[in-house]
């Protein structure tokens, strides 16, 4: 007997249907930063996964308050420029023996249909010991009917204070086109060091 959720078959005889990401992650392609502008997936983003992850992992800005954008592309990289609507908020607790949390909305770090990077993390620190680590998923890229959600959840000390600062972000890349590239990159300056990583889910 089938398991049927709002019209859409799930199992049938036991069989997971074949439209729904399942099982394990396919690691596709790791990228080094080493003092890199970016980080750019170029290849390898294509019909052949429902959802792509991209684990970055303590990544290391060479400016300080630097923030991690992403941007995508539906031309294999030659422009990142796709309309994106989302939202960001945040929750902070700094260190240092000066605490003090924050909880918020950023109606700055969103867009409106905008074209320009989406931010994904805030305010890095240069210091040796600090980092940010963090995922963001990107669902069904090669679909040519719906626009292209994304999600990205991630934490970074930042500059001031030692400060955790937590970041959630959702949003959806306006465009019916498939995108086949994303690019990660600093608001100011190279990424020092760390890598990211890129998963195809089946």
């Amino acid at each position: 007997m089938g398991l049927i959720s709002n019209g859409t078959t799930l199992l049938d005889a036991g069989a997971i249907d074949s439209g729904i990401a399942q099982g394990p992650m396919q690691l596709i392609t790791t990228l080094t930063a080493s003092s890199s502008a970016n980080l750019s997936f170029t290849s390898g983003i294509s019909s052949t996964y429902k959802e792509y992850v991209f684990k970055y992992l303590n990544l290391h800005a060479a400016t300080d308050e630097a923030e991690l954008n992403v941007n995508f592309s539906i031309d294999g990289g030659s422009n990142y420029n796709v309309a994106k609507t989302s939202s960001f908020f945040r929750a902070e607790h700094t260190g240092g023996g000066t605490e003090s949390t924050a909880f918020e909305y950023r109606t700055g770090d969103e867009l409106s249909n905008g074209t320009g990077t989406q931010k994904i993390l805030r305010t890095f620190s240069t210091e040796n010991d600090h980092s940010g680590s963090g995922t963001l998923t990107l669902y069904d890229p090669s679909n040519t009917t719906f626009v292209k959600h994304f999600t990205a959840r991630g934490n970074v000390i930042q500059h001031a204070n030692d400060t955790a600062s937590a970041a959630f972000v959702g949003g959806y890349a306006n465009t019916t086109s498939a995108i086949n590239a994303v690019q990660f990159t600093f608001s100011s300056g190279n990424i020092d060091a760390g890598i990211i990583k890129m998963y195809g889910v089946l």
